[in-house]
């Protein structure tokens, strides 16, 4: 008997070399849309998510944004601060729960927008895994999922691991966020080889990319082109969302001027284009050294 055999909760090949771990069904997020946002570190994940929650928010929709980052900076437009982690806040009651109450983890933001820190291990240590898990329970336990339209994980970095995919168990869509560079496209192309692993056992499927950041989006197309893909947004990169980091607002938020104006339209499009449905993509990721060919120069 293979010693994986014993444990129920592993059952079932999740990509070639390794097990997938079900979700537990009491997990499961009924009622909402679920979205997974992920790109390279420092791609503008986060200001990504931030302004597609307000944009959701000016909708009328009831909005979820679960950071999933240590460093816990998903949210901090939205607040104008800083949050507490989950995982910090469970420490502070010896992981018991029940003592906590939905203010202690739970902090409304812009448009009523509810923010929580999910966090992370210490570097080095444990899973991201379980924090996404035990972030999701808490919710359920508190009924904050209940009157909620759409929730979205703002993901950690280009990560591929078990945990910190965690988020795609419960996500209906995942949205990757690029810029026209080299190292983003191919960060994107090991993040759509992770979504399409996860989508043989959930149903998480790929929305397209974001191309952030970016004056032009000729490289991401191109990729796009060859392996099957779709650019579903494009935010050029323009000072105002520099400076809405800096003065922890979204762009909702600023000073209407005519660069303000045309990124809010942009997250509203995208926005309803998510919430209405998009095209559930199946592209075919491309070998490691084959897109390093197609993207280098010669």
């Amino acid at each position: 008997m293979s010693p994986r055999d014993d444990i129920p909760e592993l059952r079932g090949l999740d990509g070639e070399g390794s097990v997938q771990v079900h979700q537990d069904e009491a997990a499961r997020i009924d009622g909402a849309m679920v979205f997974s946002v992920y790109g390279k570190g420092g791609i503008g994940k986060s200001t990504t998510s931030s302004n597609l929650s307000a944009a959701f928010a000016s909708m009328g929709k009831r909005v979820l944004q679960i950071g999933c980052d240590p460093k816990h900076d998903s949210t901090f437009t939205l607040t104008g601060r800083l949050q507490p982690t989950v995982i910090d806040i469970l420490k502070e009651v010896d992981f018991h729960p029940e003592e906590l109450r939905a203010e202690d983890f739970v902090t409304e933001g812009w448009g009523g927008v509810m923010c929580v820190e999910a966090g992370g291990p210490p570097a080095g240590t444990g899973c991201g895994g379980y924090v996404v898990g035990q972030t999701v329970k808490l919710l359920k336990q508190h009924h904050l999922l209940e009157n909620t339209d759409v929730v979205i994980f703002d993901v950690l970095g280009d990560v591929v691991c078990g945990g910190f995919a965690a988020p795609l168990q419960h996500a209906d869509k995942a949205v990757i966020v690029t810029a026209n560079d080299f190292d983003s496209i191919y960060a994107m192309n090991r993040i759509i080889a992770a979504v399409q692993a996860k989508s043989a056992n959930y149903k998480v499927r790929l929305a397209g990319c974001i191309a952030n950041r970016s004056r032009d989006t000729d490289e991401v197309d191109r990729f796009c082109e060859r392996v099957g893909f779709k650019r579903i947004g494009h935010m050029p990169d323009i000072d105002a969302i520099r400076r809405s980091r800096l003065k922890k607002k979204t762009l909702f938020e600023m000073d209407p001027d005519e660069d303000v104006l045309a990124c809010r339209a942009e997250y509203m499009r995208l926005a309803h284009a998510l919430y209405t449905g998009t095209d559930a993509l199946s592209p075919d990721p491309m070998l490691d050294r084959d897109i390093f060919e197609m993207l280098g120069f010669d």
